[in-house]
């Protein structure tokens, strides 16, 4: 029987792409590959890639479209939390310079870094904040995802993979509804997919010794990822999430309407759907028109699923990911 707790409401949703679109046929002119080949191994058709905007821009406007369907002003946010593997400034955070676009002025303003995961993440960090009531009324929740910052355009493996975007939920607590969730993490894999930020250099180090023996030489401050362990990891790992937070909600997986999963590759997709005893018709796929947009790829492909008409208020909700750290989570709510 399902649990009943208090949970969240989305209140409103909103998403940014931007507005170059590269195709298949666009990638066979810089890597050897071709359109069967990609569409054949990830599910891929077209991506969207940023023309010079900044992550915080493409996070502002699925902010603005949030805060219009959900028919509140900037001023009544109290947290602004955003979930982002590229941002534009190691300081400021992206937060904060979306709050300053938006005009959200003296609101609580943090990032948070779990990749692919971490629209599960910043869900189930916005809940405990307004579970506690007491002065966190209504968050915004943003994801804003600029790959091509640091995809690798020589790697033909990878840089077909990869795109740009936004999306963003206003949320308030909601009682009496059902909410559960499942996060996880296992460090031991952190070289199998990682970008490099600032070294460790100065002008009073003296000691030669390399500390980053067991993490990859990637080129530059380029993606690596190694794509066979990455999927070894999300095939098993997917699955896994869905059947424990299931458990905690009181539920079973062919209970939900719908599973939202992390848009990586549709075999992966296809293969944590036959993990789980459920049909594809149950899983949310739109990675044919966006490629991997990390942790913006979940509630984009809710909120298409809500415009055509696929997910309605009422249904039973997983959201469901896996990425960089490596991280995974499961959410489930009721929309």
């Amino acid at each position: 029987m399902a649990v009943k707790t208090t949970g969240i409401e989305i209140m409103g949703i909103g998403r940014y792409l931007p507005e170059t679109v590269v195709t298949n046929e666009d990638f066979t002119k810089i890597v050897d590959t071709s359109d069967e080949w990609i569409t054949q191994r990830t599910g891929i058709k077209t991506r969207h890639i940023t023309n010079g905007e900044p992550t915080y821009y493409l996070g502002a406007q699925a902010a603005k479209a949030a805060l219009e369907d959900a028919g509140i002003k900037p001023a009544d946010i109290d947290l602004i939390i955003v979930t982002t593997c590229t941002p534009d400034y190691y300081t400021p955070s992206t937060a904060c310079l979306i709050q300053r676009e938006i005009g959200a002025i003296g609101s609580m303003a943090m990032d948070i870094n779990c990749a692919c995961t971490g629209f599960d993440y910043g869900l189930d960090m916005a809940r405990r904040y307004l579970l506690a009531e007491d002065g966190v009324d209504t968050v915004l929740l943003v994801a804003s995802e600029e790959l091509s910052k640091f995809t690798d355009y020589q790697d033909r493996a990878s840089c077909i993979l990869f795109g740009d975007g936004s999306a963003a939920f206003v949320l308030k607590r909601k009682k009496e509804t059902l909410y559960a969730s499942f996060l996880g993490a296992d460090g031991t894999g952190a070289g199998f997919l990682a970008a490099r930020a600032l070294k460790s250099e100065n002008v009073f180090r003296k000691n030669e010794k390399d500390f980053d023996m067991d993490m990859p030489a990637s080129r530059e401050h380029y993606l690596y990822q190694d794509g066979k362990e990455v999927y070894k990891f999300a095939t098993k790992t997917l699955a896994f999430a869905v059947v424990n937070a299931c458990e905690k909600a009181g539920i079973k997986p062919e209970e939900l309407s719908a599973i939202v999963p992390h848009q990586a590759n549709v075999r992966i997709i296809e293969t944590a759907a036959k993990n789980l005893g459920v049909s594809m018709d149950k899983m949310v796929v739109y990675i044919d028109r966006y490629g991997n947009t990390s942790s913006a790829s979940i509630p984009i492909a809710f909120i298409d699923a809500v415009k055509e008409g696929r997910i309605n208020k009422g249904d039973k909700i997983c959201f469901v990911g896996f990425g960089g750290g490596l991280t995974y989570a499961a959410v489930i709510f009721e929309y």
